[in-house]
């Protein structure tokens, strides 16, 4: 092993903590891979920015501006309205109905953006019809990870893996080549998960009340002119009747208390942050004793104008679902305040569970400067009238029942529809390679103003974008270094006069367990240029061994951290980690063992 071997394998480690616990955003990552290769001289300048110049990349970005023009037509909405007069279905069937659903869409559209339409109609079947999102939500997540193996479009994972097949010297996929195994592999899966629903956590609906454990939401607001908590002490307050309330912090006068205790008398205009539940904050806010605040430095003067105004509005409360390149990412509760939320003013944070941290769901008692980040919620108060202005906001999703949002017209629903069917057909017959014909899509979209650049600028994804530029080149380092030679010769010495079966299914397995902690697309690149070497120097075909990574890659089930849509449901804290590992943990399993005799029975 030479000493540009061990610095590789040093970064590799490094990127795989970082990953796994979620040390830092993707796109800081990426940026730390292509600094870390270039400084250790192990890529040059070119190839360390060769990623933003690479096919997948720009097939990804591509993708991404017809599924953002997709959902910005409604034609996500429209394809999946339809489920709702399946709420007659009895609930056993509903599952794999469901999962067949939304596997086919998430073979041509975003698994990511089909999901989260999901999410709104089963949160509104829950609330209308009594219907259990619990048993749906997890499902619907397998089904859409699983559906985007059935095409070359169907994920960026696909495209990754097929673009370092091809700069390796192997024929390039079709569009639908492999979707028989996709097939195969939902089915397995439907019918696994759909016997093993009664595992799910049962009577979960998706409601501001119970999707949340809303004992954990933190506020802020200062004590009101007149208020009847002048004058007692926050034992008196925030104890007996008011039990579950936790003064965390204390400002009056600019002085911060860090540590308020029971016994501190409440003055007009002290500002308190507090941990509570939804009922008690409700019950704080109609008090008009305590108002929630909207600005962090709200003056003793500004009171009378801010509680008048709070008690003639018709509010109502909503969540606030923090998408990728969400505009409020990044902002803090305090700097949302600032920010024009269409009327909304910001009530409380609720921090998503990660693999880091699994138990902390709430930000650090000596801050409220704790940044949202993608599946966090903010909890909101709207007026009926600003609700759909709230809406339109970028990259955020309303979990509530009644916010399906007329934006387009019934023609250009249809029109951007046919696109994507136009992109499908390019690419599925060959006429055009996949990235020409999105290509064309794109500009199909922009040109019949389907959509807007502004729109393409603020909703795509980027942080995707620069983790698939930031990875690419370590495929290229590893080539440069003879990593991966050196990988595959004890691999070889591990693998002399084993069964094809047993390679190609310790290479499955190893990339499906990687899958599962870090990135789905960066396991795909560390591991993709290995199989093809493995399968060279076996002098075997390497398209079965590169499928076992494109899947491997992709069914990161038995975590949540895996793979987006997982996240997301794990954040809206209805599940648990072993949820994940129990019933992913069987699908996986299933999965390799199918996928392990599928493949080589190709060799």
């Amino acid at each position: 092993m030479t000493l540009e071997i061990i610095i590789l394998f040093t970064i590799i480690l490094i990127v795989i903590f970082l990953f796994a616990l979620e040390v830092f955003p993707v796109d800081k990552i990426a940026f730390f891979i292509m600094v870390s290769l270039l400084i250790t001289n192990l890529i040059s300048p070119e190839e360390a920015i060769s990623g933003f110049s690479s096919p997948a990349t720009i097939t990804v970005l591509a993708l991404m501006i017809i599924a953002i023009g997709l959902e910005s037509n409604g034609v996500i909405d429209w394809l999946a309205n339809g489920l709702k007069k399946l709420r007659g279905l009895p609930l056993f069937l509903m599952i794999p109905v469901f999962m067949f659903i939304a596997g086919g869409i998430s073979a041509f559209i975003n698994t990511t953006a089909v999901v989260l339409v999901f999410v709104k109609i089963i949160d509104e079947l829950s609330l209308k019809y009594d219907i259990p999102s619990s048993k749906l939500l997890l499902p619907i997540s397998f089904a859409g990870i699983i559906g985007g193996s059935f095409t070359l479009m169907g994920t960026s994972t696909n495209l990754i893996v097929n673009a370092v097949a091809v700069k390796r010297g192997v024929e390039k996929f079709s569009f639908f080549e492999f979707s028989w195994y996709g097939g195969i592999f939902l089915i397995i899966t439907v019918i696994i998960v759909s016997l093993m629903a009664h595992f799910l956590p049962k009577n979960k609906k998706s409601s501001i009340s119970n999707v949340y454990d809303l004992d954990e939401f933190i506020t802020r607001g200062i004590v009101a002119k007149d208020s009847e908590l002048i004058g007692k002490n926050i034992g008196e307050v925030f104890g007996s009747e008011n039990e579950g309330i936790e003064v965390i912090r204390m400002k009056r006068a600019a002085v911060i208390n860090e540590h308020p205790g029971k016994y501190t008398t409440l003055k007009e205009g002290d500002q308190l942050l507090l941990r509570c539940n939804i009922e008690q904050l409700i019950k704080l806010k109609e008090s008009g004793d305590l108002i929630i605040i909207k600005k962090s430095d709200l003056k003793p003067g500004d009171q009378e104008e801010e509680t008048e105004e709070s008690l003639e509005e018709n509010i109502q409360v909503v969540e606030l679902l923090m998408l990728p390149n969400s505009p409020l990412i990044g902002k803090s509760i305090k700097t949302v305040g600032w920010y024009d939320l269409h009327g909304a003013v910001p009530l409380a944070i609720r921090k998503r569970r990660n693999f880091r941290n699994p138990g902390r769901r709430i930000f650090d008692k000596k801050s409220d400067d704790i940044e949202l980040r993608v599946g966090d919620r903010l909890l909101v108060e709207v007026t009926e009238n600003d609700l759909e202005h709230l809406s339109k906001m970028d990259n955020i999703s309303i979990l509530q029942e009644h916010q399906d949002i007329k934006v387009t017209t019934k023609w250009k629903r249809n029109l951007t529809f046919g696109i994507l069917l136009l992109v499908i057909g390019l690419s599925a017959f060959s006429i055009f390679p996949i990235l020409k014909s999105a290509l064309i899509g794109c500009f199909l979209l922009i040109f019949l103003k389907c959509i807007d650049l502004g729109k393409i600028y603020s909703q795509v994804n980027w942080q995707i974008i620069f983790l698939l530029a930031g990875m690419i080149p370590l495929g290229v380092a590893m080539s440069n270094t003879g990593a991966d030679q050196w990988i595959s010769d004890n691999l070889l010495k591990l693998f002399d006069e084993k069964a094809n079966f047993v390679v190609i299914g310790l290479l499955f397995f190893v990339t499906m367990f990687l899958s599962g902690f870090i990135s789905n697309n960066a396991t795909a690149i560390i591991i993709a240029p290995i199989a093809i070497t493995i399968a060279t120097s076996l002098k075997l075909d390497p398209k079965p061994f590169i499928l076992a990574v494109l899947f491997a890659a992709n069914f990161s089930l038995f975590t949540p951290v895996g793979y987006q849509t997982n996240t997301i449901i794990y954040g809206m804290g209805i599940y648990k980690f072993k949820h994940f590992l129990l019933i992913g943990g069987v699908v996986s399993i299933a999965l390799w063992i199918t996928a392990t005799i599928l493949l080589s029975g190709q060799l």
